[in-house]
Formats: C-alpha cells, sequence, structure tokens
C-alpha cells in the first residue's frame, strides 16, 4: 500500500513538474533589419545575438526586409547567426535578396508573408550591373556552405547567385533563382507562409512564449547617428573650419579645439563600426601635425603642408569605405569617389565662407574676446597706440620675425603686432601695411 502511495505521489510530482515547464513562458528574441546591409546592421545583429544569449531565449527571430547590401557586412551577420547555439528564425516581410537572402539561408528556419521573395544574389555595383567574376565566386562558396550548414539545397543556393548554372526544373541557363514563397516552401527555402511573427509563435515546440524586442542603447543610437553621411559632413567642416580659423590667427586655441573634438566624433563610431583602422587614424593624425609644422615651424609653404593636406584628406576619405588595408574588393564601386568628393566638399567650404566672410569674422567683438592677444608696453619697444593703427595704413616696414601668418614687424623703429595677408612673410622681408584687423596690422610684401 504504502509502495503504491509513493508510486502515485512520484507520478504526480513528475506530472507537475512538466506542466510546470510547459506553462512557463519561454523567450523570442527578435530584432529588425529593414535597411540596407552595412556596418550598422551587422553591429546591431552582433549586440543583439550577445543579449539574447545573455537572457537565455529560446529563439532569435530576424525580421527582415532587404533588397542587400555590403558582402562583407551580410557574411558577418550570416556567421553570428551561424555561431549561435539558439535555434534562429527569420521573417522575411516583403525582400530577401543578395546580402538578405545569405541572412536568411543562416538562419534555422525562414518564413515569409504573402507576395514576398528571397533569391537574386547576385553581387552588383550601384548601378545594378553584375560585379566581376572574382565577386561572385565568392558570394556563390558563401550561399553553398550556408545551405549545407542549415540543412539546404546547396544547388539552389548556389543558383541564386550563378546565372550559368543550370538546374532541372528549378531554372534554365542564364536565370538567377529567386523564389516566391510557394515556390521557396516547395525546394525547402521556406518553413510556412504567415501574415506576421504573432503567427509564427504557435508554430513553436515546447509551450507558449514571449516576444521580446531588441532596443539600441543610448550609445549603439549616437554611434549610428554619428555615421550618418550628413552628420559626417557637418563634423568635416568643424574639423577643416577649425584648422583654418587657427591658421589665420594662431594663438586661438578655441577653434583648433573645436577641430580636435569632431575629429574625436568623426573617427570613433567608424572605428567601433570597423570602418576606421587603425592606420587610417594614424595617417590622419600624421597629416594634421605636418599641417601644423608647415603653420608654425617650417618657412613658406612647401612640401610639408602640400603632404599634410594629402594624408589628412586620404586618412579621413579611406576611414569612410570599409577598404582592408589596400584591398578595395569588396567596397562598392563609387563609394571611396563619394567619401572623397565628401571630404573635399568639406575641406574647400570653410576656406570660402573666410574669403567671402574673414575680414568681419576677425574684426567682430566676439572673436577678439577669443583671441589671445598679448599686452604690449612702450619699454618692450611696442607701440600701444591702437587709435592710430589705422594711420599706418599704406606705410612700408620691415618683418622682425617670420609671419606665419602672425608675427612681428617694425616701422618707423617701433614694433607692432601683424598677420601676413599672403599666409607667410618670411624675416627681413619689405612689408606694406595693406589693412587692420582688431589689434593686427594686415601686411603683404613690398
Amino acid at each position: 500500500m504504502n509502495l503504491t502511495r509513493h508510486i502515485l505521489t512520484t507520478t504526480a510530482l513528475v506530472l507537475c513538474s512538466i506542466i510546470n515547464i510547459y506553462a512557463q513562458e519561454k523567450i523570442v528574441y527578435a530584432f529588425k533589419i529593414h535597411q540596407e546591409i552595412g556596418p550598422a546592421m551587422s553591429r546591431l545583429t552582433q549586440n543583439a545575438i550577445a543579449e539574447a544569449e545573455k537572457m537565455k531565449a529560446d529563439y532569435i527571430l530576424v525580421d527582415l526586409d532587404t533588397y542587400g547590401g555590403m558582402v562583407e557586412d551580410g557574411d558577418k551577420i550570416r556567421t553570428a547567426l551561424l555561431k549561435t547555439k539558439i535555434p534562429t528564425i527569420v521573417f522575411v516581410q516583403n525582400n530577401a535578396a543578395s546580402a538578405g537572402a545569405l541572412i536568411s539561408i543562416a538562419c534555422d528556419s525562414i518564413y515569409m508573408t504573402p507576395g514576398s521573395t528571397i533569391g537574386a544574389a547576385s553581387v552588383v555595383n550601384a548601378q545594378g550591373e553584375l560585379m566581376p567574376e572574382k565577386y561572385q565566386s565568392y558570394m556563390r562558396k558563401k550561399m553553398r556552405a550556408t545551405a549545407e550548414e542549415t540543412g539546404r539545397d546547396p544547388l539552389i543556393a548556389e543558383g541564386m547567385t550563378d546565372e550559368n548554372l543550370e538546374i532541372d526544373s528549378i531554372k534554365p541557363k542564364g536565370k538567377i533563382v529567386t523564389f516566391s514563397v510557394k515556390e521557396a516552401i516547395r525546394y525547402g527555402y521556406c518553413n510556412g507562409e504567415v501574415e506576421s511573427i504573432a503567427q509564427i509563435l504557435p508554430k513553436l515546440s515546447g509551450g507558449t512564449y514571449q516576444l521580446v524586442e531588441h532596443h539600441s542603447s543610448a550609445s549603439e543610437s549616437i554611434a549610428l547617428w554619428l555615421i550618418n553621411p550628413a552628420i559626417s559632413g557637418v563634423l568635416l567642416l568643424l574639423i577643416f573650419g577649425g584648422i583654418y580659423f587657427e591658421f589665420k590667427a594662431p594663438g586661438t586655441f578655441f577653434p583648433i579645439g573645436v577641430s580636435i573634438i569632431a575629429a574625436l566624433l568623426y573617427f570613433a563610431p567608424l572605428y567601433v563600426e570597423g570602418l576606421a583602422a587603425n592606420w587610417e587614424i594614424l595617417v590622419f593624425i600624421v597629416g594634421i601635425i605636418l599641417i601644423l609644422l608647415e603653420i608654425f615651424v617650417v618657412p613658406g609653404f612647401g612640401i610639408t603642408g602640400i603632404s599634410g593636406i594629402v594624408l589628412t584628406i586620404g586618412g579621413l576619405t579611406l576611414a569612410l569605405v570599409r577598404n582592408i588595408n589596400f584591398d578595395f574588393t569588396f567596397v562598392p564601386q563609387g563609394s571611396v569617389a563619394f567619401s572623397f568628393l565628401l571630404v573635399t566638399v568639406a575641406m574647400a567650404t570653410p576656406l570660402i565662407f573666410l574669403i567671402a566672410f574673414g575680414q568681419k569674422i576677425f574684426s567682430s567683438a566676439l572673436f577678439r574676446k577669443m583671441s589671445v592677444v598679448a599686452e604690449m608696453t612702450k619699454s618692450e619697444g611696442f607701440s600701444i597706440k591702437d587709435n592710430k593703427l589705422h594711420e599706418l595704413i599704406g606705410e612700408s616696414g620691415v618683418a622682425v620675425t617670420n609671419l606665419r601668418p602672425a608675427g612681428k614687424i617694425e616701422i618707423a623703429e617701433e614694433r607692432y603686432d601683424a598677420i601676413a595677408d599672403g599666409g607667410f612673410i618670411q624675416s627681413g622681408s619689405n612689408i606694406k601695411v595693406v589693412a587692420v584687423r582688431s589689434a593686427y596690422l594686415v601686411v603683404d610684401k613690398k
């Protein structure tokens, strides 16, 4: 009797445990990829998977709608999905083309909305033209290897890239595989047609599921905002604008401080997103050092300044594209030219602005407050007759120090602070006063 009671009690406890396990809500961790595949999306995927693993989610769901994007970032997302031990699901809302197809077949299960498509994974340029064979070969092997890993027909995956491949009853030669929902289901590239994520959850085994959506952290949001081309353009303007202002009025310090902060904000998110490499940042820094040497140390304007400008532009340009050293294999065609144009326009704009409005800016009360102007006394050989500076316009004298562009000049045995109108005047050169700017005489070579 006691044995029977013990068996019944044990059975009841086991049944209660099983019921409790199945009754407990499990977690489906979801994140969206609804834009072009790029550094931002690969980083989002890595963060989302890390968060799902941290909370021990039962499934990871990718809410996907994309025409594709950068091959390298598509491969990063594909690799992250294959490596995680959590079962993965992709919900194709409309498009899973190119890198989107690669991401989809990297998932354990694929669900698609009515009217959606998957395939067309050939590598194309910005104009939609097929890239050379080396690009296609790389993508074919990635597609095939991914399909093999997730238990799908690798020949079909290869056919999504190779137009020369012929597959009986599926694709003739000269076409690329692109499946509708029903075709994808027929050939094992879709587990079911659904209208929403809510219709996927009941299909999962093991109990009821709670959907948890990924939300980007503040740092992620700021980084994504900073790498926006429009924001990058503004930061570039501040970088070059600060350098130009410091060049025109050495010792002001505020403009160069703005330039340094803008450079940090420019490079930091690009470095985090894997765009800016260490050597590209170093190239930029060396360029800035050479420019500063040209301004403050090396007389005239020659190889040092030109090299500095070239290195600065090169560092800023390369930081915007996903090259690997000098390998541009998977850099979209035209992206280098666009980045170069963005940097050069940003470089030219402050210069044009200063040419047009520089006189008003440097003579403004706000600029005089920011400028560092040394106190000059008669005992030190300087004139402090500021009210008579305008009377010196047209007078001739000699440069006592190098003007790069600021320095000292001497007129009628009295010394004055001066700024070279042409950027540099060597010590000992004959000069002529052409204007007055704040407490400075503006001079030119005579």
